[in-house]
C-alpha cells in the first residue's frame, strides 16, 4: 500500500519519450483487466470481445472463484505487453485502467486513493506537480472510475456470502456477461425473459451503447447469480 491521497492532494509527475525508463512499465508486470477495459481495448483493435479475450488474455480466477481476466504479456525474454511499442503504446487512447492511472490507484473507498512508485521510474523527478484531480482529468479517468464503481456493486455484493465458491455455468454467465460483451448482446438479443424483466427504454438504451449493455451485464449478474432484486 502505497502513501494514501485524496483528490486535492498533490504530487510531481510526468512520462515522457525522454524518459531512461520510458515503456519499462509495459515489461514483467501484471496487468489486471475490468470489464471496461476489455470493451475499449477491442473496440480500439477493431475485433470482437470473443477475439480479443482469445488472443490477448488469461482467464483466473479470485476469491470464491471471482471472474479475473489477465492481460496475456508477449512470450519474449522481457514479458512485453503486446500493445507497447519503442515510441509507446499502440491503443494509448483506449489504454486499461492500471496503465492509465498510474501513479494512482484508486482503494476499495470512495474519494481515497494510493501514490505507487515503481523503483525504476523517473517520472517522479519531474518538476510537474498535479493534484489528483487534475490527473484525473487529464488522463480520462471519469468514465472508467464510473464503470468500476458500477462493476464494484457486483464485486462488492452481501449476497457472495451465501456462494462458497463460483464454478460451472454461473461462472461461465458470469464470464460472459461481463467480458464478452459481444456474445452476452446476442445473449440479449435472444432473450424473451430479459425483454420482461426491463422497461422499453433501457432495452433501447442497451441496444445503442455498449456502455450501458454493461451496466445492464452487471445488473444481470446481480440478479441471476447473485440473487439480487434488482428489477424488481
Amino acid at each position: 500500500m502505497g502513501e494514501i491521497l485524496t483528490p486535492t492532494s498533490e504530487f510531481n509527475f510526468a512520462c515522457h519519450k525522454g524518459l531512461s525508463c520510458y515503456t519499462q512499465c509495459c515489461r514483467k508486470v501484471n496487468i489486471w483487466l475490468l470489464p471496461y477495459d476489455v470493451l475499449r481495448m477491442k473496440n480500439a483493435l477493431g475485433i470482437s470481445s470473443e477475439e480479443f479475450l482469445v488472443k490477448y488474455t488469461l482467464p483466473r480466477k479470485g476469491q470464491k472463484g471471482l471472474p479475473l481476466v489477465l492481460l496475456k504479456m508477449q512470450s519474449n525474454e522481457e514479458n512485453t505487453c503486446p500493445f507497447v511499442r519503442p515510441d509507446g503504446c499502440i491503443i494509448y487512447s483506449d489504454r486499461p485502467w492500471p496503465c492509465r492511472a498510474y501513479p494512482i490507484s484508486q482503494t476499495e473507498k470512495d474519494g481515497e486513493y494510493t501514490l505507487i512508485r515503481f523503483n525504476f521510474c523517473k517520472g517522479f523527478e519531474e518538476e510537474r506537480k498535479w493534484t489528483v484531480s487534475e490527473w484525473i482529468e487529464d488522463q480520462g479517468l471519469k468514465p472508467f472510475l464510473e464503470m468500476e464503481k458500477a462493476y464494484r456493486k457486483v464485486t462488492q455484493s452481501p449476497n457472495w456470502e451465501r456462494i462458497a465458491y463460483l464454478k460451472g455455468e454461473p461462472w461461465q454467465m458470469f464470464y460472459l456477461a461481463c467480458y464478452n460483451i459481444d456474445k452476452f448482446k446476442t445473449f440479449v438479443k435472444e432473450s424473451p425473459s430479459i425483454k420482461r424483466l426491463i422497461p422499453q427504454e433501457r432495452l433501447r438504451l442497451i441496444k445503442e451503447s455498449e456502455v450501458e449493455l454493461l451496466k445492464f451485464a452487471f445488473d444481470w449478474v446481480r440478479f441471476a447469480i447473485l440473487g439480487e432484486a434488482v428489477f424488481d
